[in-house]
């Protein structure tokens, strides 16, 4: 019942930490952070970490992934393929070559540089879209950019996530195989089964779930495939959120997306997924908050200029525009979730150590708050986000 008390405390002070972050225009995510901060051993020292929270939070990132996978338009992906393409791959190659770099320099081992570019190289565009939706733009060329962008950059960064893990983190999954080759062997085998999922057998398993006489079976079809995939992805070595991720892009190609999305949203973002960020929260201590201070203030000014320039040079590069290329570019800065779950697999797996996980959770906060006031900034001096789509 202890831990029942625990999980009181963490849904009520997210719930109203949301609420504030909305009212300042804030994501809500950051409020939960920082709520694991202040009532962790950060602050107050309520809350430790503990196992029954643990697997709280894993189910948390899995369900995330999920729903990130499930929001991932393909279809709108290929209608701008070229320039958000082009913006996704400037916007990772930036942030690996630039923050990996500063990270070398600073004294870090190669393995721990490579990885902070590819935490970087996240995009979360869920702050971005409420932006574009303010200024009636998330129908224009710069728009739709951003948001296909955003699919790609996210695929790009889980293959990148999924080769860290697997050549350097030792097999994040319990049940990795010690034979590197035959381990090799099996991750090449999940990916063929995660195209597999996607063509054929999601599709297949939905149509079945339709025809039983129970109102929530396509809802637990899809989580069973959602948690299937997360234990393949654990049992070859992978993490099981870049499982659960290829699950989503699956259900997300039938026609019962949208109910399960209905479904499983709420239930995520009502219990597991705040349960989650408060566990990160947790992890944050102020021991070393001042020495490690340039490298966090660097590293916070590299994560946004990163993103901006890699995004604006693709989008220069594909007939964009100087001032909708800028929008392009301040619209991917936001890191949010998706560097929030990168950084945490990446501790898990022994990428990162403590100190510096806990350098990368203020970098991805500081820059996360800077996203929406520069978008906000860079539409305010387009001319041409009042163009639909269609008309370009």
């Amino acid at each position: 019942m202890a831990f029942i008390g625990t999980l009181i405390l963490i849904l009520v002070a997210t719930t109203i930490a949301g609420h504030f972050s909305a009212r300042v225009g804030i994501p809500a995510v950051i409020g939960e952070l920082l709520i694991g901060i202040i009532i962790g051993p950060g602050v107050l020292n309520w809350v430790q970490n503990s196992s029954a929270l643990s697997v709280f939070a894993n189910i948390g990132v899995i369900l995330l992934m999920f729903m990130a996978g499930l929001e991932s338009n393909l279809a709108q992906l290929r209608k701008v393929l070229r320039p958000a393409l082009a913006v996704a791959v400037c916007g990772v190659i930036l942030p690996v070559v630039l923050m990996g770099g500063v990270s070398l320099a600073f004294g870090y081992h190669f393995t721990e540089a490579l990885f902070i570019g590819v935490v970087f190289s996240a995009t979360s565009v869920s702050i971005s879209v409420v932006v574009l939706r303010e200024f009636h733009a998330l129908d224009t060329r710069a728009g739709a950019t951003i948001l296909g962008a955003a699919v790609a950059d996210d695929i790009i960064g889980v293959l990148l996530l999924s080769l860290m893990v697997a050549l350097i983190g030792g097999g994040a999954g319990e049940h990795g195989n010690t034979n590197m080759g035959l381990q090799f062997l099996f991750q090449v085998g999940f990916f063929v089964a995660a195209y597999l999922l996607v063509k054929w057998i999601a599709p297949m398993l939905m149509r079945i779930s339709e025809r039983l006489l129970i109102p929530t079976a396509r809802t637990v079809t899809a989580v069973v495939i959602c948690l299937g995939m997360a234990y393949l992805a654990e049992v070859v070595g992978l993490s099981g959120a870049i499982g659960a991720f290829f699950a989503g892009i699956a259900v997300a190609q039938t026609h019962v997306k949208q109910v399960i999305d209905d479904h499983i949203e709420p239930i995520s973002n009502a219990f597991f997924v705040p349960v989650f960020f408060v566990s990160i929260g947790l992890n944050v201590t102020f021991a070393h908050f001042i020495s490690s201070l340039p490298f966090i203030v660097l590293m916070t000014i590299l994560a946004v200029v990163t993103k901006w320039w890699g995004g604006e040079i693709g989008a220069r590069l594909t007939g964009f525009s100087k001032s909708g290329s800028r929008v392009v570019g301040t619209g991917m800065v936001a890191r949010g979730e998706m560097a929030l779950i990168t950084a945490q697999i990446g501790f898990d797996a022994h990428l990162l150590a403590n100190g510096l996980y806990v350098d990368m959770i203020f970098v991805i906060v500081f820059s996360t708050l800077a996203a929406p006031l520069l978008l906000r900034w860079a539409l305010s001096k387009d001319d041409s986000t009042a163009v639909p789509t269609s008309t370009k």
